[in-house]
């Protein structure tokens, strides 16, 4: 399920037009937040210099590079997940996680997809009822968030990657269902003939427009493509990824108020984010400093792997390459 920083970072540009009044105490309630720098200390990687652009402006803009993790929680709470995802209620699992690097200027940005099925040195993570994890070798990179939550997953990808997240942002089921549809739909390109009893997607090799719950099912999809792994769902995410940005950029939302408010209340009614962007305020300023930043100007990859010698249904990170990426992104 695609949660991702290009699509949720992208919503957030539209939020300003709606922030007056009612509309924008009730937008500003709909976020949900966690603490992880409380959390997580000092013992992490380097923070990067956030430098503020030339402006007359008493609060001016920051033009310095971020780095965001945006994962797609597979929730299954609440009756709109339920019936969207199906199976148990229980708990939840990092279905989609993407590293954005929004680079200095904030003109560029590179998104890296994480596959969910990696096997990863899981760290030792604080949790918010007093204690913590144990530290898990080989465990799957997904499984970080199921065990301790956003600060773990947090965690766990800055031991993998050596890179600061600046920031967190993850939505939910429901909420990219909902975002779609607030859009009127999107519309993607397949090559292959999509036939996935999981996700129960059918689609014909050609262009389509989804609506919100055929949308999520593409996300959601691995089974009907390629060799059923994660790596052929990863591919169709970053496809829809740009062309929900594709379809936000074309919409014509700031004249349209009833339209801009459903796609705000979509975003923020299934956002929870750090505590540095968990307000309304924030999330305006984030999205205004990345006014610039087009679709065009957004990189997909897919961070480098191979198959686990171990568990050939697994993967590693292929080294030296994952390592020189997640370099670039220091």
């Amino acid at each position: 399920m695609v949660k991702t920083v290009g699509l949720t970072v992208a919503a957030v540009l539209v939020l300003g037009a709606a922030a007056g009044g009612l509309a924008y105490w009730h937008l500003n309630d709909n976020i949900k937040s966690v603490d992880i720098d409380s959390a997580l200390g000092d013992d992490r990687p380097a923070r990067g210099v956030t430098t503020p652009s030339a402006s007359a402006s008493a609060t001016p803009l920051p033009t310095g590079a971020v780095n965001l993790l945006v994962l797609g929680s597979d929730s299954r709470s609440g009756a709109a997940n339920e019936e969207l995802g199906g199976g148990d209620s229980s708990g939840a699992r990092s279905d989609t996680a993407m590293v954005v690097h929004v680079e200095a200027g904030r003109a560029g940005a590179t998104v890296v997809s994480i596959p969910r099925d990696t096997l990863v040195t899981r760290p030792s993570c604080p949790l918010s009822s007093g204690g913590s994890t144990a530290v898990a070798y080989r465990a799957m990179f997904n499984s970080a968030y199921a065990v301790g939550g956003a600060v773990c997953a947090v965690k766990t990808v800055e031991e993998l990657t050596g890179v600061r997240m600046d920031h967190y942002l993850e939505i939910d089921f429901s909420g990219f269902a909902k975002l779609v549809d607030a859009l009127g739909g999107v519309t993607v390109t397949t090559e292959q003939d999509i036939d996935d009893d999981y996700s129960h997607l059918k689609l014909a090799a050609g262009t389509h427009h989804l609506d919100g719950e055929r949308a999520l099912a593409l996300a959601r999809t691995r089974h009907g493509i390629g060799d059923g792994s994660d790596l052929g769902r990863i591919a169709l995410q970053q496809t829809l990824v740009k062309a929900l940005l594709a379809q936000m950029s074309s919409t014509e939302l700031l004249t349209d108020p009833a339209g801009l408010y459903r796609v705000a209340d979509a975003v923020t009614g299934s956002l929870t984010t750090d505590t540095g962007l968990d307000s309304l305020t924030e999330l305006i300023r984030f999205g205004q400093s990345l006014r610039g930043l087009a679709a065009d100007d957004v990189r997909t990859v897919t961070m480098p792997v191979v198959t686990a010698p171990a568990d050939p249904n697994r993967v590693v990170a292929e080294e030296p390459a994952a390592g020189k990426l997640w370099r670039s992104l220091r």
